[in-house]
């Protein structure tokens, strides 16, 4: 639990100064280690290609699937690795119609004959059409969602990975700065500590001169006046 918590907390410190040092940078207050030039141009063209990818992939599932309702279905279908069950399309069931009302209408009669014909044209265009969307979803689809939902996570997951690198090394070059900033001005300055017993010895011999010079006037004067009254 300790170890957990401990985790947690430097978990969080990290995560703290990282938003800081991308906060400064956004504000123009912090130094921004630039990436090399080609990473930066293959960082590009990997979004440009998520993208219209994306775009693709969705307008094309909107092609082939126009019923908003089935596409949600369908989605379930894929998050449960269920086989998605097998749908009439519109052209076999209109030709599942007119072959039923041919029936009615009895198979001698020109407008019957005609149904039956039609009819099973058009079921064997909706089964071409169904084999189509198959095939698409397949051959077109799938590949274009292995990308999106397998190598593209991997490449979010790898910038993520290199962008927070670069944060911790631009925090600590912005504290080496710091702290060689530091360094410089004390070295500049001068030790107080150092320096008041050095001041504190040169005022006392200062004054020391002053009342040596003081007693040698004195004394200078008092020889003088003993040698007038001689005189």
């Amino acid at each position: 639990m300790d170890f957990n918590v401990k985790k947690l907390a430097s978990d969080a410190g990290v995560f703290f100064t990282r938003a800081v040092q991308y906060t400064e940078e956004k504000l123009g207050q912090a130094e921004k280690t630039e990436l090399d030039g080609h990473l930066e141009n293959l960082i590009a063209r990997a979004d440009c290609t998520k993208n219209w990818t994306e775009k693709i992939f969705r307008q094309t599932e909107v092609l082939l699937q126009p019923n908003p309702s089935a596409r949600i279905e369908e989605f379930f279908y894929e998050k449960l690795d269920r086989k998605i069950p097998s749908r009439t399309t519109n052209a076999e069931l209109l030709g599942q119609y007119m072959q039923d009302a041919a029936k009615e209408f009895g198979p001698g009669t020109p407008y019957g004959s005609t149904l039956i014909t039609v009819g099973e044209y058009q079921r064997r265009l909706g089964g071409a059409e169904r084999e189509f969307l198959q095939t698409s979803a397949i051959n077109f689809l799938t590949p274009l969602r292995n990308f999106l939902e397998g190598d593209w996570k991997t490449i979010s997951k790898e910038r993520k990975l290199l962008e927070n690198r670069r944060l911790d090394l631009d925090v600590c070059k912005a504290r080496l700065k710091k702290a060689k900033l530091a360094e410089a001005k004390a070295a500049a300055a001068p030790d107080f500590q150092e320096t008041r017993p050095r001041n504190y010895v040169l005022s006392a011999s200062a004054s020391a001169v002053r009342r040596l010079q003081t007693l040698s006037i004195r004394i200078g004067d008092s020889s003088l006046s003993d040698r007038e009254k001689v005189v």
